[in-house]
Parts: structure tokens; sequence; C-alpha cells
């Protein structure tokens, strides 16, 4: 004889979600009827590897009931109020709380009738029941946490065996809400912003695919996935991306506005890159934080000395200011706070950007687009048929920008702009390199200002000593100092998660152009000449700018080392 109906239906459901074959469904279907819920549940998954996931999915939407999503719904301590612990912990019921004057409750069997009715007379109200796995409700229960706080770890360990069981994954289950890789992408993207991470890596490898995050500038091993989940992951990311999921051979730019995809309000963009790697396609996502406003140049790390004049110089009616350095070295919100302080009624303030990581209230910003032919040299050319005052241009690639760039500066317009470079005087030599006449560079050049950012000490645990033998001689030929330093708490302390440093500052090599400098930029000087008539003239270097720090208690000797060189 047949499945009861109950069953029959649920069989029905994975067959279309496509967990199971038409062959199997219709042996399932013939199966005897003595076979209970429960039996037919493990049958399902020893014989034909459905995971309780799928499992629950299934008799969701059999059912017509909605399933759990710890993404949805948050359980706290109130939520035990109406119902005890030990209750809860007894028959499996995950209390969600009050909505709409019904009580709502998880359970990870639904068609428990008196164990519905029971919580119905404890309650006094009616009941709305949810589908959840028992597996997720004894995690919570036993933990005593809230669901936003068990590590996804816990959450994506559910649904490992499906990850990894499942070759295709198709549209359906990469747009739908509930399904375990959509889970698992916001999890990750949710776990980092709560880090205060910067980046994430999603990285394949030859069994596994790691996820990282940058937090403070260093990165932190997060979590391991099967490898058969790389492409499903990456596909969801493109999805949420815009960018093709067909495409696997070439790199890929895009952008996820990420509060179109969660309901905890967080509302963050991320820079998405992928790029296909020897493993299979990796992708490195940017945080960019809309809550944060742009932080005041005070908060940015500049000496008194260094704040004062580059205050002056960004108030300077035209010419060229450029900020140099590596990737995540700070130069973008560097620039964002420079135009905050400038920004006023009276002028008129054009950006170009790829991509525009801020959006600042009373300034324009366009996107270049090089797919249609928007670079930065185009946008250049448009901007300065508008009318600006001030134009900034997030980076200098090419020739055709910099001769550009160099114009604009010389014709009424104060510019900012990027370049990658190690130091300040540096920034010459490279401009000189890309085809700019040496005489255009100073005469358009008002300032050039190197960064990197350094891990801060925490305030909470660090350690303060007196500095050994080599570290005294050290301060002693920079800054001609040598008193007791700050060190990083070994262990650390709650605050910093155990690392020692908590938050970011800037280092700064500024040097403006003075009338030496110009002529030895139009005799073409070496940059190790042209370092030397900049310090001579009052230019503190990244390392003396690192050792200032350390001087103030705001980074440690180790950190100032690792981070520029002396």
């Amino acid at each position: 004889m047949p499945l009861p109906r109950i069953q029959s239906t649920i069989i029905g459901q994975l067959r279309l979600m496509g967990r199971l074959s038409e062959a199997q469904t219709d042996a399932l279907l013939r199966s005897p009827n003595e076979l209970s819920g429960e039996a037919v549940d493990e049958l399902l998954a020893r014989e034909y590897k459905i995971s309780s996931f799928s499992l629950l999915i299934a008799k969701a939407r059999a059912f017509q009931m909605t399933p759990f999503n710890a993404a949805h719904f948050v359980v706290g301590d109130r939520a035990f109020e109406k119902l005890d612990k030990e209750f809860c912990q007894k028959n499996l019921v995950l209390p969600i709380g009050e909505v709409a004057g019904n009580y709502v409750v998880a359970l990870g069997n639904p068609f428990n009738l008196t164990l519905v009715s029971k919580i119905q007379e404890r309650l006094r109200l009616k009941v709305t029941v949810l589908l959840a796995s028992s597996a997720l409700i004894e995690l919570v229960l036993k933990d005593k946490k809230e669901v936003d706080s068990v590590n996804f770890k816990d959450v994506v360990a559910n649904f490992a065996p499906e990850l990894e069981g499942d070759e295709s994954i198709s549209e359906d289950d990469l747009q739908e809400e509930s399904a375990p890789i959509v889970v698992l992408a916001n999890r990750i993207i949710e776990d980092a912003y709560y880090s205060g991470a910067s980046d994430i890596h999603i990285e394949p490898g030859e069994k596994e695919v790691r996820v990282r995050v940058r937090i403070d500038g260093v990165c932190h091993e997060k979590l391991r996935l099967p490898h058969k989940a790389a492409g499903a992951l990456l596909a969801r990311l493109k999805i949420m991306s815009n960018l093709d999921i067909a495409e696997k051979r070439l790199p890929q730019d895009g952008r996820i506005v990420f509060k179109q995809y969660n309901k905890k309000g967080i509302d963050v963009d991320l820079r998405v890159a992928t790029a296909p790697l020897n493993h299979g396609e990796g992708a490195v996502m940017r945080i960019l934080d809309k809550q944060k406003s742009t932080l005041p140049l005070t908060s940015l790390g500049f000496s008194d000395e260094n704040l004062g004049k580059y205050r002056d110089l960004i108030r300077r009616p035209y010419g060229m200011i450029l900020h140099c350095g590596p990737t995540g070295s700070g130069k973008s919100m560097t620039l964002y706070s420079a135009l905050n302080e400038i920004n006023t009624p009276d002028v008129v303030i054009r950006t170009a950007e790829d991509p525009i990581e801020y959006t600042l209230p009373g300034i324009n910003q366009m996107q270049t687009q090089k797919k249609i032919g928007l670079t930065f040299a185009n946008a250049l050319r448009a901007f300065l048929r508008q009318d600006p005052d001030i134009i900034l241009v997030g980076e200098i690639r090419d020739l055709e920008t910099a001769q550009i760039a160099v114009e604009a500066a010389l014709t009424g317009h104060l510019l900012f702009s990027t370049l990658h470079t190690n130091d300040a005087p540096g920034t010459i030599a490279r401009l000189t390199d890309m085809g700019i006449e040496p005489f255009m560079i100073s005469a358009s050049l008002v300032c050039v200002c190197a960064q990197r950012l350094m891990r801060r000490l925490c305030k909470s645990c660090r350690v303060q000593k007196n500095p050994s033998e080599a570290e005294i001689a050290l301060l002693k030929h920079n800054l001609g100092w040598s008193g007791p330093i700050y060190y990083e708490s070994p262990g650390g302390c709650p605050t910093c998660g155990g690392s020692g440093y908590k938050g970011r500052i800037g280092i700064h090599e500024l040097m403006p152009v003075s009338e030496e400098l110009i002529r030895a930029i139009n005799r073409k000087a070496e940059t190790n000449e042209l370092k030397h008539i900049a310090m001579k003239e009052g230019m503190k270097t990244l390392h003396q700018d690192s050792l200032l720090k350390v001087k103030e208690g705001l980074t440690s000797l180790q950190e100032a080392l690792v981070t520029v060189a002396p």
C-alpha cells in the first residue's frame, strides 16, 4: 500500500526541489504504509542522503509553514519569560516571542499537537509554529545564547552535509532566502561586520575553501568549507553583486548593497572583486560601512606639526595634492576628510571615483565605468567644462590621466588624487616615468603625503616598560629621546580580543613643495636628493612619524618597525 498522504506530499516536495530523482520518488511512494514519519525521515537520510535542512524545507513547503530562519528571528533572554528554559530544553521548543497577538515558537516536530496544546495552555495565547531543525534548537538552548550570537561555524556545520553532497545548485537555491548557501553567504558577511573587519577573502584550495577576514590590517582565518561549496558560494555572491555567474575565466568587479539581503539593519556596501585562481574562483570583498561618517582630520593620526601644514595646503586656490601608499593605507579616508573640511557652500567640488566608497553631502560624485569608456581621464575632461573649484580623481593610473590632472592644476583648479608609491619623494620619479615633464610637475604640485596605517595599542591592557638597549639606541638616534614606552599585553584582554591591539592610526610623510625642491625637480634630481632636501626643510619620514606614535604611547615599537622600514 502507498504511504499516507502526509509523507507522500513531503516526498513530492523533495522531488520538486531536485533532491530526489523520479525513480527514487516512485520507489519511496511504494514503501509500506507501516513506516512511521520518523522511519521515513531516517530512510531518506540513510539511503537517499537527504540532509535535515532539505527535509525541513520540504516539510515547510508541504504544509505551507514558515521555516525558522536564524537571519530573521532573534531569541533573547526575554523570550523565556513566558516559557521557562527547562520546559523548552525538555521539549525542544525555541520561543521567538509575541508577534501581532500570536506567540511564535519553533519546533522540530510541529505535528506534535499535544505539545502545541500544552504551550497554548501555558501562554493562553494563539500559537504560531515555525519549522526548525532539532539540531539548531538544541544548539541555541544548550548555549543559552541569542541566535544572532551563535557562531556561524556551528550553523554551517548543520548545512555542511548538503553543501558537500550537492554537485549542482540551481538558480532557485541561490535566490531562496532559506537556502543553505544564501544563509551561509549572509552569515559570513554579518560575522565579518560584527568583528570589525575591513575585508573578507574567499580563497579556494585543493580540498577546502578558506574564509579569512582582515581586522586592523591582519588576516584571521574564520572558516573552512568543503571545496564543493566554492562554486555555489561564489555564484551567490555574484548574484548579490549583479555580476555574470556564467563568467568564471575573467576577473569581475561589483558591489553588494547588503541592506537588501538582511533584516538586521546592517547598512553596509561591499566592493567585490572576483578572480580565477589555480583551484577555482576566489573573491575579496571590501566592507564599506555607510553608517560611519567621515572622520575629522584631527582623528587620522596627523602630528600637530603636519596637521597645521596640511590644513594650510588644502586651502590653496589651485595646484595638485597627491596621497601615496599601498592599497588599504587610508588614502581615501584622508581625502574624504580633507574635502569635508573645505566643503563650503561657495565652492563647487567634483569627484571621479572607482568605486564611490562613501557618499559625501554637498559634493557631486561620479562613478567611473571603464566598460563604457567613462575613465578617469574622460571624467576629468567633463569636469573641466563644469566650472569646478576642487576636483578629486580617485587614482592617477596612466599618462593621459596624469597629463589632464596636471593641466587642471595649472589652470586654476585644486586637484586631489592618489598614486601608488612607497614614499613622498618617490612620487616625483613615478610621474616622470609616466612621461610628465619635470617642469610641469614642479609648477603644479602643492604637496605629496605618503601614509600607512598602524595598529593602535589597546588602551585597556597596554603595559609600560623601559625599552631594551637596542630600542633605546633606535629611539635616541631618531627622536633624541629614550623614556619608558608602551608594549602590547601578552594575551591581551576581552576588549581587544586577545591581540593587544584595538583599531588603527595613520602615520604620514608630508612633503610640501618649496623653492629648493622646485629647482631640484627641474634639474631631474634623484629621489634620495629630494628626500634629503625635504628632510632638511622639516619633513618627518614615515619611520620617524611612526616612532613619534611610539613615544606618545599610541602603538608599540615592534608594530612601528613592522609597518615601515627605517
